[in-house]
């Protein structure tokens, strides 16, 4: 028997709305594919916004913070010369007769930063160097994170602890040191600092490549040569900036100094004696010893003001040496 074919017939009317269907399955594809990109960009714009939001929150109340103390000081130094102000070496705003020169201030500030200075660099930067290139990784993982827990304890309790610690120790040594005195503050400061230098100076220190070293040690020199005169030349720019960066946080210290150092504008060069720094005036001045919209009041600006520019006049430098110092490498 011959086989039977069946034939199956297609409505085109059937056809038709297959392809139309099709077509608009495929324009609804394109549709859906489009969309996506339309909304990715729109989240991207949002994102970019967002961003830049952010990083103009930080330079608007940079410009915030300029504007109000040279608008306050502005009113101040229409009543005191900026010369008698920045030359005087008396500062006496609270009593009679007034003085308003800013050099004991400014003097007692630099002191205690300098004094801070000696005990973090030196530390710092070997704590840095050890890190870097002596300890192992287990011990590094404790040692760094010991070094950070310096920079979390509250500056109050490094006052108190030079207060009542610190200062009974230096008049065991020297009798003559008074209660209130800059060599404690400075020594407390400096405790204080030497994460910020051991950490930044070890992060510029880890960035030398691993062909200088060895390099170096190809050449016959000890781990110590590579340590002090390879790796730290090289990254000589980080370690300077830590190190600026590190006596501007010194000068811009207040509890420790308005606990320890004392409420003395004291124009000296001797550690042991009492001094104010500018923030200590500041923060006593707060508390509400003047009178607002009195002279003694602007003073409060003038010296922010004078604090501020000091500090800046700091990054600026650390910013000229990092450029200065650079070294690329590839």
């Amino acid at each position: 028997m011959a086989p039977r074919l069946s034939v199956v017939r297609r409505d085109p009317r059937a056809g038709g709305r297959g392809a139309a269907g099709r077509d608009a399955g495929s324009g609804s594809t394109a549709g859906s594919l489009r969309r996506p990109r339309r909304r990715g960009r729109t989240g991207e714009r949002a994102i970019g916004v967002a961003l830049f939001l952010c990083a103009a929150v930080s330079v608007l109340t940079t410009v915030g913070i300029v504007v109000v103390l040279a608008g306050e000081a502005a009113s101040f130094f229409r009543e005191v010369s900026p010369i008698v102000f920045f030359t005087g070496t008396e500062w006496t705003p609270l009593f009679v007769p007034k003085r308003f020169g800013v050099l004991p201030l400014l003097a007692g500030s630099v002191l205690v930063a300098a004094g801070a200075a000696l005990v973090a660099l030196p530390v710092g930067l070997a704590s840095a160097i050890y890190l870097s290139e002596y300890a192992p990784g287990r011990v590094r993982s404790v040692v760094k994170p010991a070094l950070e827990v310096l920079a979390g304890i509250p500056t109050v309790v490094y006052g108190y602890f030079a207060l009542t610690f610190v200062t009974p120790v230096l008049r065991m040594v020297w009798p003559q040191t008074n209660i209130f005195n800059a060599a404690s503050a400075s020594l407390v400061v400096g405790v204080m600092i030497i994460p910020l230098v051991s950490s930044l100076s070890e992060d510029a220190l880890s960035a030398v490549p691993r062909t200088l070293r060895e390099g170096a040690y190809a050449l016959g020199a000890t781990k110590f040569e590579v340590a002090t005169r390879t790796v730290v030349p090289a990254a000589l720019s980080g370690v300077l900036a830590s190190f600026i960066l590190a006596i501007s946080r010194a000068i811009g210290e207040t509890m420790i100094v308005a606990i320890a150092a004392g409420a003395t504008p004291n124009l000296t060069l001797n550690p042991l004696e009492s001094v104010q720094t500018m923030t200590a005036y500041i923060a006593q001045i707060s508390m509400g010893e003047a009178p607002h919209g009195s002279i003694e009041y602007e003073t409060i600006f003038a010296v922010g003001l004078t604090l501020f520019a000091l500090t800046l006049l700091m990054n600026v430098l650390s910013n000229a040496v990092m450029r200065r110092y650079r070294e690329v490498y590839e």
